[in-house]
C-alpha cells in the first residue's frame, strides 16, 4: 500500500469545514499533519476552539492546531457568516469548551516549518479565505517550491459569485491574498463554485448521517439542521452544495472531476468586481498582459456526483 498523501488544512470550521474534516480523517489515503485556522466562518478564535473541538470528537487531539491570521492582509474583516453556520461556526450546537490547547506556533510558522522539512511530501488544502498561505508564501518564498501542492476550496472562474454577485466567499474575504496565491509556483487545483454548486448532497442523503452510531456522525447530525436551512431560505434547495468536502474528494478521487486549466488573476480593485477570479481565456492582443508569468490553475467543472457524494458519504459510515 502507497504511503498516504500528508495535507495541512487550513480552516474557518464552518459546518461544511467540519464535514471535510471529517471525511479527510476517515480517509487512509490522507494523513493529516495539522490544523491551522483562520477567520471566515466565524472569528479566527471561535475557530481555532472549533478546530480542536473536531479533533476531541473524532478522537485525534494528536494532530496539531495552530491558530493563523485575525484580519485580510489589506482590508477589514468583512464579518463571520454567522447567518449559514451559527454564531458558534458549528450551527449553534452548544458545544463544551475544547479541552486541548493550539500549539505555540502560529500557522505560518507551523505550515513553514512542516513544508520545508519535509520537501515536496505536504499539500495544503485551504477551506477558507487564504490569508495564512499568502503569508507562509511571503514569508518563505521557497515554500512553493516545496509543496506537494495546493487544493483550495474558492473562487469562480466561469459562475457568479455567492458573497457578491461577483466573488466568492473565501476569495472575496482576503482577495490580495488570493491573488498571491493563484501566483504561486506550484501545482494549485481550484474546487471553486464553478463545481461545488454542482454537488448537492440531498436531504433524504443528509438524513442518513443521523443515523450512524458514531461521534463524528452525531456531530454533523447536530449541526447541520443550520446549514440546510440556509440553503432552503437561498435558493430553495432540499440539501446543501458540498462545498469544502469537494477538497477531499478530489484528493482521493481525482478522477469524478471534470476540469480546464488557465491562468488565474484575482480582482483586487474596489469596484463590484472585488474577489472576482479571472481565468485567462484568450491570449494577449496587447503589451499589457496581467496574467503574464503566472502558472496555469487546474479550475474544476464538473463532477460526478453520485460517486463523489457516495464516497463522502461512505467515509462518514453511511451505508449505501
Amino acid at each position: 500500500m502507497s504511503r498516504p498523501r500528508r495535507i495541512i488544512v487550513d480552516t474557518d470550521p464552518g459546518i461544511d469545514d467540519a464535514m471535510a474534516i471529517f471525511f479527510a480523517l476517515a480517509s487512509p489515503e490522507l494523513e493529516v499533519v495539522a490544523l491551522t485556522t483562520v477567520f471566515g466562518n466565524a472569528h479566527t478564535p471561535v475557530c481555532t476552539a472549533n478546530a480542536l473541538r473536531l479533533l476531541e470528537i473524532a478522537g485525534r487531539t494528536d494532530i496539531a492546531v495552530a491558530e493563523g491570521a485575525h484580519a485580510p492582509m489589506a482590508m477589514p474583516f468583512r464579518g463571520p457568516a454567522d447567518f449559514v453556520h451559527g454564531g458558534d461556526g458549528q450551527g449553534d450546537a452548544s458545544l463544551a469548551p475544547p479541552s486541548t490547547r493550539p500549539v505555540l506556533e502560529d500557522a505560518v510558522e507551523l505550515i513553514v516549518d512542516r513544508v520545508m522539512s519535509a520537501p515536496g511530501e505536504i499539500t495544503l488544502v485551504p477551506l477558507g479565505p487564504l490569508t495564512n498561505i499568502a503569508r507562509a508564501l511571503q514569508a518563505e518564498p521557497r515554500l512553493a517550491a516545496n509543496l506537494a501542492g495546493i487544493v483550495l476550496m474558492g473562487g469562480n472562474a466561469f459562475c457568479g459569485g455567492n458573497a457578491t454577485p461577483a466573488a466568492e466567499a473565501n476569495v472575496v474575504n482576503d482577495p490580495e491574498a488570493a491573488d498571491i496565491v493563484f501566483g504561486a509556483a506550484c501545482p494549485i487545483v481550484m474546487a471553486g463554485l464553478d463545481v461545488t454548486e454542482r454537488i448537492v448532497m440531498t436531504g433524504a442523503q443528509l438524513d442518513l448521517i443521523g443515523e450512524v452510531d458514531h461521534p463524528r456522525a452525531q456531530h454533523l447530525a447536530a449541526i447541520l439542521p443550520c446549514y440546510r436551512r440556509f440553503a432552503r431560505e437561498a435558493s430553495g434547495l432540499d440539501g446543501i452544495h458540498v462545498h469544502d468536502s469537494t477538497t477531499i474528494s478530489y484528493l482521493l478521487a481525482p478522477q469524478h472531476f471534470s476540469h480546464r486549466s488557465h491562468q488565474i488573476r484575482v480582482d483586487t480593485g474596489h469596484g463590484v468586481g472585488r474577489g472576482k477570479t479571472w481565468p485567462r481565456t484568450r491570449p494577449a492582443q496587447h503589451g499589457d498582459d496581467p496574467w503574464a508569468g503566472r502558472p496555469p490553475v487546474t479550475i474544476l467543472t464538473d463532477a460526478d456526483v453520485d460517486a463523489v457524494v457516495r464516497l463522502e458519504l461512505g467515509r462518514l459510515g453511511v451505508g449505501l
